[in-house]
């Protein structure tokens, strides 16, 4: 195990550094326009086009990669994602901000498919589940840590968005410096929603309801802070928070739902999700200290779904169809995500920003009660033969090929 992860370690380095930068540059971005004074609806926009371009990248990045070689494509985005984010900085519009952030988008996804499918390729199958759990808590840290950078310098200023740009950089140098052989090429996944929907229409549904509500929290949460008084430290240990919950309780809710009804589980967590939301409409404005608690109330609820879904689905499905339903359901909780900002912060500007909640909370509670009807409409899993719970990043559709849960395909192809 320990020599896996240092033949691994440039990777999840390289992997580290890029995400602590995109968690930095997300709430950045969504502080700087909030007080350049663009609208909510703007700021949702500038968040949404993220989101498409995340999946268009997910689309062509595979196409570059086969043209051009992994690093080739590796050094490629990065040079456009650090050149895109002190763009930023020099051109303060919504419409050039939207675009650029659809850029990021692509960039992003091809970097984060590039590390996952070199990580497949090293991963020895017997410790896919550790390197997916490493990788995991790799993900859930760097991003804390990048929502954390916000309070060391002043976002109306240069150095953050340099920052952003610096670390991007740095997390091109281990990878450029990796002796390991560079994988096969990317493999594009074919996708079937509509085959998908009736694997698994739970799954579907509760994909994508996660991609609205996280979405609306990811680009409007910031602006939810500031509007509640919270200093501009704050608002970065706001969102900071928000991850910490879903960290700590992500396992333990995933150890329940392989011990029962994973439906049962998820509709629970479902509508204390909901519950959450509320809770933090209702102590919109009091004190840092008791909305930091309802941030990280409200992520403990909210992060573990994405996952539950995936073993949801993965319950339902034939093991041949795990890498293409997992890819479908990350897909579909992207257009979810971009849904999300734009609902979430048109609400925002009608009845005011303490109802970015009450819009989670609604998603949340709709997609609880979807799963309540699904109950009524199809036998439980027995939990003896439910599929194991693996907490997956929301990265790119390569993750999938280190989930242990595709090997466990492959020997059943066999």
């Amino acid at each position: 195990m320990i020599q896996t992860i240092v033949t691994l370690s440039a990777l999840l380095l390289s992997a580290g550094i890029l995400l602590t930068g995109n968690g930095l540059q997300g709430t950045l971005l969504a502080v700087r326009g909030n007080l350049e004074g663009f609208s909510p609806s703007t700021v949702g926009l500038l968040m949404a086009g993220y989101f498409a371009g995340f999946i268009i990248g997910c689309v062509i990045a595979p196409r570059i990669v086969r043209r051009v070689g992994h690093i080739r494509a590796f050094a490629v985005f990065a040079a456009v994602a650090a050149s895109v984010i002190l763009l930023h900085a020099l051109i303060v519009d919504p419409l050039a901000w939207t675009l650029l952030r659809g850029a990021n988008g692509i960039c992003l996804a091809g970097l984060y498919m590039i590390i996952e499918s070199w990580l497949n390729e090293r991963s020895p199958n017997e410790l896919r589940g550790s390197v997916i759990s490493i990788y995991r808590i790799v993900d859930l840290t760097a991003t804390t840590g990048g929502l954390i950078l916000l309070t060391l310098a002043d976002p109306m200023g240069f150095p953050l968005f340099c920052l952003v740009a610096i670390l991007i950089c740095l997390g091109l140098v281990p990878v450029a410096l990796t002796r390991t052989m560079a994988p096969a090429p990317v493999e594009q996944v074919q996708i079937r929603l509509r085959r998908l929907y009736r694997l698994s229409p739970l799954g579907v549904i509760g994909c994508l309801g996660f991609g609205v509500a996280s979405g609306a929290f990811w680009g409007m949460g910031p602006v939810y802070a500031q509007a509640g008084g919270l200093p501009l430290d704050d608002v970065a240990y706001f969102m900071a928070a928000m991850m910490i919950g879903g960290a700590i309780a992500q396992w333990p809710i995933g150890w329940l739902s392989d011990k029962f009804d994973r439906r049962t589980v998820l509709t629970v967590v479902l509508f204390l999700a909901s519950a959450a939301g509320l809770a933090l409409v209702l102590i919109f404005g009091q004190s840092p200290r008791i909305m930091l608690a309802g941030a990280a109330l409200f992520g403990a609820t909210m992060i573990p779904i994405y996952s539950l879904c995936i073993a949801h689905a993965n319950d339902f499905m034939q093991p041949s169809d795990f890498v293409e339903g997992s890819s479908g359901l990350l897909l579909v909780n992207g257009i979810g995500a971009v849904i999300g900002p734009l609902a979430g912060s048109a609400l925002m500007e009608a009845a005011g920003p303490r109802y970015l909640f009450a819009f989670t909370a609604v998603v949340h509670a709709a997609v609880g009660l979807f799963a309540l009807y699904r109950m009524t409409r199809r036998a439980a899993k027995p939990a003896d033969e439910q599929s194991s719970f693996v907490a997956v990043p929301r990265t790119s559709p390569a993750v999938f090929a280190i989930d242990p849960r595709s090997q466990e395909a492959a020997k059943a192809a066999e």
